[in-house]
């Protein structure tokens, strides 16, 4: 692996994905263990009369269900290509305001769409 450039950045998103990834593992780990316990302290004070652990499960589950889907990229809205589409487009408008309203000529990486994925998206196409 080389040292360039795009090397370093796809090592660098490689990395954040694997804390996101490693995160969600602890939090799911620490689910499954607290959980339990606060059934079993349900169960020895009331015998399940008021189950009451369902609220903390519940709760815990919705935001695990929501750390989950970032943690795989499940948004159907807020993935990583509308993230570098995004940024992108705010880099393209800085540059144009910079320029003094004049457009610079597209280098090829802006023609292609890189992905994080794969190389390129060649469904897009240049004008």
């Amino acid at each position: 692996m080389s040292n360039s450039p795009k090397n370093q950045n796809k090592y660098i998103r490689a990395k954040e994905r694997v804390e996101e990834l490693k995160k969600f593992y602890t939090s799911l780990m620490w689910y499954l263990i607290i959980i339990p316990f606060l059934a079993w302290i349900n169960y020895t004070t009331n015998g399940f009369s008021y189950v009451w652990f369902l609220w903390a499960a519940f709760g815990w589950g919705i935001g695990l269900v929501f750390h989950a889907i970032k943690a795989f990229r499940l948004s159907p809205v807020f993935n990583r290509d509308w993230e570098e589409r995004k940024i992108r487009e705010f880099m393209r408008e800085e540059e144009f305001h910079e320029n003094g309203g004049q457009r610079e000529e597209e280098s090829w990486d802006d023609k292609i769409n890189w992905d994080t994925d794969k190389n390129y998206n060649s469904s897009q196409r240049w004008e």
